[in-house]
């Protein structure tokens, strides 16, 4: 995979808030996306995840304190709406009408599905998200969005000890399933 270079956050405090959302957007987006993904596991909803939360960086760029980063201000609005789509009425519809009415095209989605699923770095990533999402965010955000653990702890807003005590258990769950090639042991 290719890193890409990206300037520091600071590169946009001279611009105005319309070039700064640009920019942020240019820069932060898809992480935005990967990250809503991580906790509601629909990517059109994380799509529209990403997008509110660009709006509301934008509504509250003027009030940005700069306490901490650009990432981490983005990354806690992400955090925030994804929670507050959980609360909403429409995705627990959502979701009760889909276990009443079942999946449908599983025959099709199933094939295709094993197909992809022999790639390794897919087992992994499938394995990463089959984790409660307390455990599923810290290794996110710790192993694929190289956060520190004090990072972490600000953006969830818990303790650095409890941001440490869920990557153990998460480690500890993820040898486990590796161990037993198993996805669905929980």
């Amino acid at each position: 995979m290719i890193e890409v270079e990206r300037k520091p956050d600071t590169s946009i405090e001279y611009l105005d808030n319309e070039e700064k959302i640009t920019r942020l957007m240019d820069q932060y987006g898809q992480e935005v996306i990967m990250l809503a993904y991580t906790y509601v596991k629909d990517k059109q909803l994380a799509e529209d995840i990403a997008q509110e939360v660009f709006i509301k960086c934008y509504e509250k760029l003027d009030s940005f304190r700069h306490e901490s980063s650009y990432k981490t201000w983005i990354y806690r609005i992400t955090i925030n709406k994804c929670k507050d789509v959980f609360k909403s009425w429409h995705y627990r519809h959502l979701i009760f009408t889909d276990l009443i009415k079942g999946k449908k095209d599983i025959a099709a989605q199933s094939a295709e599905f094993e197909n992809v699923k022999r790639e390794e770095n897919l087992w992994v990533a499938e394995m990463v998200m089959s984790l409660p999402l307390k455990l599923r965010e810290v290794i996110i955000l710790y192993y694929f969005e190289e956060l520190k653990i004090e990072e972490i702890a600000e953006m969830l807003e818990i303790k650095l000890n409890t941001v440490k005590t869920r990557l153990h258990r998460a480690r500890y769950v993820l040898e486990k399933k590796l161990k037993r090639g198993d996805l669905n042991g929980r």
